[in-house]
């Protein structure tokens, strides 16, 4: 995939899959160790040793709709490319972790691309929650939308004027962290 987005998305499309109400997605730049680390928890089934053990074969998949699952072979292949690795860890009904590290400046890592698209397809997609960390070198920009939900009350996030928000809100954090020297 070009962007790292596309696969993250992926694991959260997986997450919600399995059921998950609530979902952790955090991403860790750090220059001076030169890693970048993508780690998606959910709450969702959980896997059992047997599953996670096949995980990486692209002909294997819970899901009943296609005979092919080739989200987390391709993930880890990109993070075998670019000096990292992808691992996984599992227990049924405690939920799912995916953990991947790339070499942050490793030639072949593909850009993080659209998280904010990523965040808000996910985010406009149900009733999962989701909570954001996105850390560069020590600058952190975060949201929880359970605390957001809280805040709106009985007005969903797929309110026109809540989606303008949370699409502005979105960028202008990702803009910040991102912008701040270092």
């Amino acid at each position: 995939m070009r962007e790292l987005s596309l696969h993250i998305l992926d694991a959260l499309e997986n997450a919600l899959a399995a059921g998950a109400t609530y979902v952790e997605l955090i991403i860790e730049e750090n220059k001076a160790t030169d890693n970048l680390t993508i780690t998606v928890r959910d709450n969702g089934r959980g896997m059992d040793n047997k599953q996670v053990k096949r995980i990486f074969d692209p002909f294997f998949t819970t899901r009943t709709t296609r005979h092919v699952g080739l989200g987390v072979p391709l993930f880890k292949a990109a993070a075998d490319r670019c000096n990292g690795e992808l691992t996984i860890t599992s227990e049924p009904g405690q939920g799912t972790t995916l953990q991947a590290i790339f070499q942050h400046s490793h030639i072949d890592r593909a850009p993080l691309g659209d998280i904010q698209g990523t965040l808000l397809a996910f985010i406009l997609s149900g009733t999962c929650d989701l909570r954001y960390v996105h850390r560069v070198d020590g600058d952190v920009f975060e949201f929880d939308t359970a605390d957001i939900r809280s805040e709106l009350g009985n007005i969903p996030l797929t309110h026109p004027a809540v989606r303008e928000w949370l699409r502005e809100f979105l960028a202008e954090g990702e803009a910040a962290l991102l912008s701040r020297p270092g």
